[in-house]
């Protein structure tokens, strides 16, 4: 629908002023379509009850081509009558996506009107962080919460994991307390913590223990099990295989069960090897979140730019050039940072012919397929419509 790519263009190159009310008429239009933006709290009771076995919730995080990339997603889930997912953003990917939390929903929202989908839509805040405990950084994270529920972000991942043990626990208990206070009545919202950072060391059984026995009232928690935001990207350029504790995580799930929760939330999984989704899958974890392999699919594209990607590498190169020292090559320093560009060449992007973003949208296709299929996502309509009705 060339009427809402309009829309969301205006929405985002236009008059600031003019935001507001483009938002209203497109989350309007989504409702009047049977769209609803919704909390995954109800169906993770029913997982945490033992109600719903075999079922892992993939949290897509879209870092570019926003609109686009949730109509492969509702494509597909539309073909494979699948509901039980999650599409999200970081608070760190707003930051150099150059994406508030109000964009995200409106390109969210309008590519399920455009793919005909119907249902409840799920989107969530991930990592929102909090690196210090000083007054203004929990000011400024408890604004970015304000916001999002207001937007419809029923879903918040609360990431206090880079803090002390005990100063993590000590927030998170804060900031759900917040969100709960703050959440609009009639929503009971899905609130997650995460014990330790990731692609540090591996939480133990203790720690999470220790965890939760402090921080009551959360929907799910995260654990690190031996996986890193982005991979562990080589010299050459490409990911090494990561090794996970597939046996740890059977004993952290088990630990979460005993508190009432559904399982643990894994990150940093979308470099991963195919066959260790499956292991995922059969260790029991609730929700995977997977993010870098769908901008590593449009940046290694053939139908993405040439020129506009040598651009951006080179804005890249030039603007982390003091990071590169990290990088033992220049093909991993591009592997881990040219994410950074996409918010500087965000219109650029958006200008890539119709006929390019549509081959490159097959591309993302296959892969939200492979993990519907994967995590026991398909043929979850019903089973959803029926917990929200």
């Amino acid at each position: 629908m060339k009427i809402l790519r309009n829309l969301i263009s205006k929405y985002i190159f236009g008059p600031e002023k003019n935001r507001a009310k483009i938002y209203k008429k497109v989350k309007n239009k989504a409702l009047k379509k049977g769209i609803f933006l919704s909390s995954t709290s109800p169906l993770y009771k029913d997982i945490a009850k033992g109600n719903i076995t075999g079922l892992t919730v993939p949290a897509f995080n879209i870092r570019t081509l926003t609109f686009d990339t949730a109509s492969a997603i509702f494509k597909v889930a539309k073909k494979t009558k699948s509901s039980a997912f999650i599409l999200e953003i970081a608070k760190s990917e707003m930051k150099y996506t150059n994406q508030t939390p109000e964009e995200f929903a409106l390109c969210v929202l309008a590519a399920a009107v455009k793919e005909k989908y119907k249902g409840q839509v799920f989107l969530q805040g991930d990592h929102f962080c909090l690196k210090d405990t000083s007054e203004s950084s929990v000011k400024d994270l408890e604004n970015l919460i304000l916001k999002s529920i207001e937007i419809g972000f029923y879903n918040i991942d609360i990431d206090c994991s880079s803090l002390a043990f005990e100063d993590n626990i000590k927030q998170t208990s804060n900031l759900l307390q917040f969100i709960k206070n703050n959440q609009p009545q009639g929503i009971e919202m899905a609130v997650g913590g995460e014990v330790n950072s990731i692609g540090g060391a591996n939480t133990t059984p203790e720690q999470l223990e220790n965890f939760l026995k402090n921080v009551q009232g959360l929907s799910k928690v995260a654990c690190q099990t031996g996986t890193k935001h982005g991979g562990n990207v080589l010299p050459s350029g490409e990911i090494a295989q990561t090794n996970i504790d597939f046996e740890n995580i059977k004993k952290l799930n088990l630990i979460t069960k005993q508190y009432g929760l559904p399982g643990i939330v894994q990150h940093g999984a979308s470099t991963l090897e195919q066959s260790q989704f499956e292991e995922l899958n059969k260790a029991g974890v609730l929700e995977v979140h997977l993010s870098t392999l769908f901008s590593d699919i449009v940046f290694d594209s053939k139908y993405f730019p040439k020129e506009l990607k040598e651009k951006m590498y080179a804005y890249t190169e030039q603007t982390f050039n003091i990071e590169q020292k990290g990088a033992s090559s220049y093909l991993q320093f591009i592997e881990r940072f040219r994410k950074k560009s996409l918010g500087i060449f965000k219109k650029q992007i958006w200008q890539i012919p119709e006929k390019d973003i549509k081959k490159i949208k097959l591309e993302l296709e296959e892969k939200f397929e492979f993990f519907f299929k994967v995590f026991g996502v398909n043929n979850t309509k019903d089973l959803v419509d029926k917990i929200y009705t």
